[in-house]
């Protein structure tokens, strides 16, 4: 019975470090460190040099407009912002829509090979120091640019994430409005990250890079914004977070739909894993490796694969008449659970509730891991994959505050 106690106690204290304890660790030796020197701020001089805006789109026919409205609109100096659309593969009204404006430039492909393929080879016209990704499907924060590039000041900096925001539209199912909560998780460890010493992963609708450090991702990736924003901190530098810059995003229209862009993300996690192995070598890369490790791998690998244990130790563990607190616990996972299956439920019927958000979307992320696994192993999960749809929303001429 110990070493069913040991195991239960290691995943317990496992799965609260990932999630809870190592952003509290992070916050903690932050304001120990703040209170002995104060951060560096970036410089107030403010930098405009060139840059270059990559946007992939592939079928946006209903939304492209709306995307090049909101990027013609962005606060940078005309003449140092170069705009480049690239639509490989479409074959809606997404390449002509572009065609229409002069301001932009069109890279055009009938051959689909991909989203990594077509942002590579769009890199090969990028002339400028630094480059910025974004996805056809989000809407930019006019300063988002001006913002981003103020970090290259420091040259420590390889690379700068934005902050990703789910708009909720009020018609997406629970799975949706549980993004959004996740996102704002996420956002708030990601600065964390940063001020500790790099964020470790970007997300794709938002980052940006120091165009000589770019690196080919390779062919079939799945999560090609990670993979490249961690190779630039391999090399040596870090990735900034910057919150006022933002990519707003409706959430998936349906549970369907969340679940099949979910267990895409999982397959390409542990495809990241995989082909980032060097990170896990904490004696090469002592900072970042405690960084990637605790914030990415833990959560995608011991968290899914504890949670079953977890509850099967506990009910053990009652049933054998262990001290009491066991029975508690196990009564405290039970409701977690039960909301969770609750939030399932009525996330069926498209019928949301806001304290159910978390605890099924949670179990959600978790199981989803499950599936992306097999499809990793499988090799199932092609890189040409069938786009998730998003919540239908009314935006205006420009990008609203969230």
């Amino acid at each position: 019975m110990v070493w069913i106690k040991v195991l239960f106690v290691l995943g317990m204290a496992v799965t609260f470090y990932s999630y809870i304890g190592y952003g509290i660790l992070l916050w903690l030796w932050l304001k120990l460190r703040n209170f002995f020197k104060r951060p560096s701020a970036i410089p107030k001089a403010i930098y405009t040099p060139p840059v270059t805006l990559i946007v992939a789109a592939y079928n946006e026919e209903d939304f492209i407009q709306q995307k090049i409205e909101n990027t013609l609109s962005l606060q940078y100096p005309k003449e140092a912002l170069k705009l480049i659309f690239i639509t490989d593969g479409s074959t809606d009204a997404t390449p002509h829509i572009v065609g229409r404006y002069p301001q932009l430039q069109l890279l055009h492909s009938d051959a689909r090979k991909g989203k990594v393929a077509a942002m590579h080879r769009a890199m090969a016209f990028v002339k400028t120091p630094y480059v910025i990704f974004s996805d056809a499907n989000t809407l930019l924060n006019k300063e988002s640019v001006l913002n981003i590039v103020q970090h290259y000041q420091n040259p420590g900096v390889g690379g700068v994430a934005g902050e990703k925001k789910i708009m909720q539209s009020g018609g997406e199912a629970a799975a949706g409005a549980g993004e959004g909560l996740y996102w704002k998780y996420e956002s708030a460890l990601k600065k964390l990250d940063w001020q500790f010493y790099s964020v470790v992963g970007a997300a794709g609708e938002l980052f940006s890079i120091r165009t000589a450090l770019y690196e080919y991702p390779g062919d079939n990736i799945l999560l090609d914004d990670f993979i490249i924003s961690l190779r630039v901190c391999q090399k040596g530098y870090r990735v900034a977070y910057e919150a006022d810059a933002f990519a707003l995003e409706t959430a998936s229209s349906s549970i369907k739909e969340e679940q099949k862009r979910k267990i895409r993300i999982s397959a390409g996690g542990f495809q990241s894993m995989y082909l980032l192995r060097d990170l896990l070598n904490i004696f090469k890369y002592p900072v970042l490796s405690f960084q990637y490790i605790s914030h990415r791998v833990l959560r995608w690998t011991l968290c899914p694969l504890f949670l079953p244990i977890i509850l099967l130790c506990n009910i053990i563990l009652v049933a054998s008449g262990s001290s009491f607190i066991y029975t508690l616990i196990l009564l405290a996972q039970l409701l977690f659970y039960g909301l969770a299956l609750a939030g399932w439920l009525l996330s069926l019927k498209n019928k949301k509730v806001s304290f159910l958000y978390a605890p099924y979307y949670f179990v959600f992320i978790n199981v989803s891991l499950y599936f992306g696994l097999i499809r990793f192993l499988n090799g199932r999960q092609t890189v040409l994959w069938e786009k998730a749809a998003r919540a239908k929303y009314t935006v205006p001429e420009t990008a609203p505050e969230p």
